[in-house]
């Protein structure tokens, strides 16, 4: 699953979200404004929660070299892969849904692509004010695989819902940035895009695919990526 997301995600397939992350972050006041009794320093301090490769957390400090990163996912193998590519980052192996190892009030940015969410926590280690970017792919999200039963159906309504879940936690919604277009799509793309998600056990027949083979994905071109890039704010008081 790690080496498939490495693999898709350093193939440009989806730029435009980290684009889309960049633009995000960028709209963000620096440290010192969001946080004016935090420490000197114009860098935020982003929470890169469920990293991953760390792919996204690498394209954002190319783009702005200025933030300061945490980057933490349950596996140890992801969090050495996130630090190789960001050296100067701090690296933790944690469980998502316990209580995480950082200090109350200390972030400035949680970024949450892909990934699970511990609201309540996330509250907690936020600043007065703070961030948090995620992203949630939309029921259109690689349709075309999911239309053919070769990865998982994807819910109608996520972000909704998340949107009132985290009303409840103390967040606001900022924006909604939705980002949609068509990938070209060759059977190894294929592959991959199945490979790096919870529809990893789907993989055998885009495996017989790409290897040359005749599946269900052979006539599909092209696969629509579309998630939906929310922002929230955490509410002051909380």
């Amino acid at each position: 699953m790690l080496r498939a997301r490495a693999d898709l995600l350093g193939s440009g397939a989806y730029a435009p979200i980290s684009t889309a992350l960049v633009d995000a972050v960028r709209s963000i006041p620096d440290a010192t404004q969001a946080n004016p009794a935090g420490r000197p320093g114009s860098g935020l301090r982003v929470a890169d929660l469920g990293c991953g490769t760390g792919h996204y957390s690498s394209e954002l400090a190319r783009a702005l070299p200025e933030l300061e990163f945490l980057l933490a996912d349950r596996s140890p193998d992801a969090v050495r892969a996130s630090l190789r590519g960001l050296p100067a980052a701090t690296g933790v192996v944690l469980d998502i849904w316990r209580p995480l190892p950082i200090r109350t009030g200390r972030v400035d940015v949680i970024l949450n692509v892909f990934a699970p969410r511990n609201l309540e926590e996330f509250a907690r280690v936020l600043v007065p004010g703070g961030n948090l970017l995620t992203v949630v792919p939309t029921e259109r999200h690689l349709m075309e695989l999911r239309r053919d039963g070769l990865m998982l159906d994807i819910p109608g309504g996520k972000s909704s819902r998340l949107i009132e879940q985290l009303a409840e936690a103390g967040f606001a919604l900022s924006s909604n940035a939705p980002v949609e277009y068509a990938l070209d799509s060759d059977a190894t793309t294929r592959l991959l895009l199945a490979e790096m998600g919870p529809s990893a056990h789907h993989a055998a027949a885009l495996a017989q695919d790409a290897a040359g083979g005749r599946a269900k994905s052979d006539a599909i071109e092209s696969v629509t990526v579309s998630i939906e890039l929310l922002h929230f704010t955490l509410a002051a008081h909380t």
